[in-house]
């Protein structure tokens, strides 16, 4: 787990919970309406832990809660159903517990449909250290970004004859112009000093070689950022050995995927979208074997639900929850399984209140 030391104040890791865009909300007190999918697995349990610490820290958001489907909604080709998108496009903001999808079952996975349907083109994952938690590496404060809409993603196979199967990699100008554009604002937005482009463009020149292309292409408007490229391998050798060369990290949907779980601890993420659309998410899975047994840790969807308040301009909630669940950690009292401790999660969940 590559988890930095956190500061309050001027901190580098407060700015990883910087905000992800231009927010289109206010800051009045008015409820603002939220989309709320709890997930399945551990999923409903981390996002009571959610709804409790919000309504002690006197969060002004209203939930709308969307579940998962039995049946293939046809308009959507999965289980998640055409009412529950609607939703996230009407309020724009969400927040996602983990949603597994079945291997080989035939339907379009539930991530997928979420990003598609939604154009939710940027996928931000944070990778900090956190106080008082001895990890591998210390001082690690990186950002992953993953296109998210391509690239061996984009679900295009078909068999040629019996025994082979074949898989488009889509890479276009557009897509990788519009992460790209992202990642350097983000950087420039947060303090960030670089931005390194992952790759393997010497072998997949052309689709590779298109999106080096266009971050270089981006990379000459921000001539204060320093700009570089890593082959994919090579990039996974250096964050095994060293996490802390790296600042914010943007590539193409597979190698983000694997980068951004490599990198992954206990921090969530959050999806930006077309249209100002903010998708907040735990990013580890739904744990089954431990779903309803109350020992799940809620952290990284509670970081994620930060992230939102960030973007929402409700900066004074995601500050007091921060750092309550920081110093919850930091304490070592009530720690989960995964942090080697022995609390529930109802254990956890009351001792973040009780530091608001």
């Amino acid at each position: 787990m590559a988890l930095v030391r956190f500061l309050r104040g001027n901190s580098a890791a407060s700015r990883a919970f910087a905000p992800l865009t231009q927010s289109l909300f206010s800051t009045s007190a008015t409820p603002i309406t939220a989309t709320l999918f709890p997930g399945d697995g551990i999923g409903p349990e981390i996002a009571e832990s959610v709804k409790q610490i919000f309504n002690a820290a006197e969060v002004p958001i209203e939930w709308e809660d969307h579940y998962i489907g039995t049946e293939v909604d046809p308009k959507t080709q999965s289980f998640l159903t055409s009412e529950s998108l609607e939703s996230v496009r009407r309020n724009k903001v969400g927040l996602k517990g983990p949603m597994a999808t079945p291997i080989g079952k035939g339907h379009r996975s539930l991530n997928l449909t979420l990003r598609k349907e939604l154009g939710l083109f940027a996928n931000v994952r944070p990778c900090i250290s956190l106080p008082g938690y001895k990890t591998r590496y210390d001082d690690v404060n990186l950002v992953t970004i993953r296109e998210n809409t391509e690239g061996e993603y984009s679900g295009l196979e078909h068999q040629v004859v019996r025994g082979v199967v074949e898989s488009l990699k889509i890479i276009t100008r557009q897509a990788s112009l519009r992460v790209a554009e992202y990642a350097f604002h983000y950087a420039k937005a947060n303090g960030r000093q670089r931005v390194s482009a992952i790759h393997k463009a010497n072998i997949m020149r052309k689709t590779d070689g298109l999106f080096l292309k266009c971050c270089r292409e981006v990379a000459e408007k921000y001539p204060e950022i320093e700009y570089e490229e890593v082959i994919i391998d090579n990039c996974c050798m250096m964050l095994v050995k060293n996490p802390a060369l790296f600042d914010v990290l943007v590539m193409p949907n597979l190698y983000g995927d694997i980068i951004s779980d490599l990198c992954a601890g206990l921090i969530g993420g959050c999806n930006i979208g077309e249209d100002g659309i903010c998708l907040a998410e735990a990013v580890h899975g739904s744990a089954p074997d431990i779903a309803g047994k109350n020992l799940a840790n809620p952290t990284a969807v509670l970081l994620s639900g930060v992230m939102m308040l960030r973007h929402l301009n409700l900066t004074s909630q995601a500050d007091q929850i921060h750092s309550a669940i920081l110093k919850t950690i930091s304490e070592g009292k009530y720690r989960t399984g995964d942090l080697g401790g022995t609390s529930t999660t109802s254990d956890f969940t009351k001792a973040v209140c009780d530091n608001l």
